[in-house]
């Protein structure tokens, strides 16, 4: 009886130690050698990230730049009425593609402190999503200027168009490829008072404000006399969904 009770917990000993070498190998070989904890060439997915928008970053410098030299080339004797070439003038304004200056003014959104604390008397001590800048927060800043007139807006340097979208993952903002950390800052062209009015007036934007008050999330608007924003400079072609045949 002894020896039958013996050998199945060897055999399942065996067993145990089969499976910890082949874990140990498998590590081994993805490794190649290398410590998986601490081995700076394996970027972190973060990284990745960083580095693609660096290159996006440079690719639209770069498609600027030859879309400006193709248009250039096309308006030489492209046989337009001066008519024609006002018209095509304002269209390229109102799309987006081309700058736009005159008064306006600014408005930046920052994280609250990470060690950040009810500032109100009652309150409860926030949670971590109470201390960053989320999507509907700049959507709703973006909506209030552009309900207040606004002629043009761009996110950080980039100059927005009508399919644009402001996408936040985790506490970045990804906007047309490219990546961005807070503080966020948003500016317009267009007439001050009335881009104020609308930015008190927006019931989203209340509701952000409470938060600044509450545990110190950032808000500061500045208004200029003079700005200008660039033209879009990206792709317009839309992209859509199509059936399988």
């Amino acid at each position: 009886m002894t020896r039958s009770l013996f050998r199945p917990a060897r055999l399942a000993a065996l067993g145990v130690f089969a499976l910890a070498g082949l874990i140990f190998w498998v590590s081994f070989n993805t490794a190649q050698g290398t410590n998986i904890r601490s081995d700076d060439s394996m970027l972190r997915l973060s990284d990745l990230i960083q580095e693609r928008s660096r290159k996006n970053e440079a690719l639209d410098s770069s498609a600027a730049s030859l879309r400006r030299q193709v248009d250039g080339l096309a308006q030489r004797d492209d046989g337009s009425t001066s008519a024609q070439k006002r018209e095509l003038g304002d269209l390229e304004k109102a799309a987006g593609t081309r700058k736009v200056s005159g008064s306006g003014l600014s408005v930046t959104l920052d994280d609250a402190p990470t060690n950040a604390t009810a500032k109100v008397p009652g309150l409860p001590d926030p949670e971590p999503n109470d201390l960053v800048i989320h999507q509907q927060d700049l959507q709703a800043v973006v909506n209030a200027l552009w309900k207040g007139g606004a002629k043009g807006i761009k996110i950080m340097d980039q100059r927005l168009i009508s399919t644009s979208a402001v996408r936040c993952v985790g506490n970045t903002l990804i906007l047309q490829g490219r990546v961005y950390s807070p503080p966020y800052k948003i500016t317009a062209v267009g007439d001050p008072g009335k881009l104020s009015e609308t930015l008190d007036s927006a019931p989203a934007i209340k509701n952000y404000m409470e938060y600044v008050d509450a545990y110190g999330l950032g808000w500061k608007v500045d208004e200029h006399k003079a700005v200008t924003l660039p033209g879009y400079s990206g792709t317009v072609d839309l992209q859509h969904a199509k059936p399988l045949e």
